[in-house]
């Protein structure tokens, strides 16, 4: 069997910032009708370089479907922090999905869950004959790297990637890629908004990890911390064992997507129709 290059996009992750990589000048890209557009202009932008970077042979695309998932059930401050998106951005939430839907690309989302979760249930799925790269911002899924499966963090400015796979990912964090998920549930992620143990910040969190392997390894060996971590952890026990769940990425949700769909074969009139009718100038230069 011949192995695809799959490209799994993290549709939220790039759009978001799209928008506000352009938004800060108060330049919206408004069409003649008042749709604001550019968000997913620069989304496209963003999209179209790392497809030339990367030369998937598929390419599928998964998104958050609203605020309420499993894990705000478990906990109902997760993400509780975030404001509401911009009012020019919410209606370009759904012309993304059709723009992507252009290029006879697949938009894949699963109520209850979020897109980090249909990632890593199809990174894990295709990684079995092929070979998977997750394109996002967002750090949470560094995780997921495995046999067959990186993930390229977009850095600040367009083209900028920071590339991690199973042989040098030891050397960029100083752990494995499962254990970014016990990492998170010492220190917690501010952005999520869950603590993990108070009192206990990346450094403290990141040595007790390469010294231990893992919370159930700290938890078996408690006695042996320093006094000051050991009431830290004790006091924060069960905080601690449920950020490690809000951390780790599902793997196992109900979807699929046949690779046939997801065959990166778009229809250039087309895209350059769609373009047209969004009044968008030069992108049709990267297609």
């Amino acid at each position: 069997m011949n192995k695809h290059q799959i490209m799994l996009v993290d549709g939220m992750a790039l759009l978001f910032r799209g928008f506000f990589a352009t938004a800060f000048r108060g330049n919206f890209m408004k069409t003649s009708e008042g749709m604001p557009t550019n968000g997913v202009y620069q989304f496209l932008r963003y999209f179209l370089d790392a497809v030339h970077t990367f030369e998937p042979t598929h390419v599928i695309c998964c998104w958050d479907m609203g605020s309420k998932t499993f894990r705000t059930e478990m906990y109902a401050d997760y993400k509780a922090n975030r404001d509401k998106p911009p009012v020019e951005l919410i209606p370009q939430f759904d012309l993304a999905k059709q723009v992507v839907d252009r290029f006879n690309m697949p938009n894949i989302g699963l109520e209850n869950y979020e897109a980090d979760d249909c990632i890593g249930t199809l990174a894990k799925i295709y990684a079995k004959d092929h070979e998977v790269t997750i394109l996002t911002g967002d750090q949470d899924i560094l995780q997921l790297v495995d046999d067959g499966i990186r993930v390229a963090i977009m850095k600040k400015g367009q083209g900028n990637y920071d590339l991690f796979h199973q042989h040098n990912f030891y050397e960029k964090k100083g752990i494995q890629p499962k254990q970014i998920i016990d990492l998170k549930g010492l220190m917690g992620d501010p952005s999520d908004n869950y603590p993990g143990v108070k009192g206990i910040g990346e450094k403290t969190a990141l040595k007790l990890i390469q010294e231990h392997g893992s919370i159930d390894a700290l938890i078996a060996n408690i006695n042996t911390l320093p006094k000051g971590v050991q009431t830290k952890i004790k006091t924060n026990m069960d905080m601690l064992l449920l950020s490690r769940s809000l951390a780790e990425i599902k793997c196992n949700v109900p979807i699929t997507c046949e690779l046939d769909r997801a065959l990166w074969n778009y229809d250039r009139e087309r895209i350059i129709g769609t373009f047209e009718s969004l009044e968008w100038k030069y992108l049709d230069k990267l297609v």
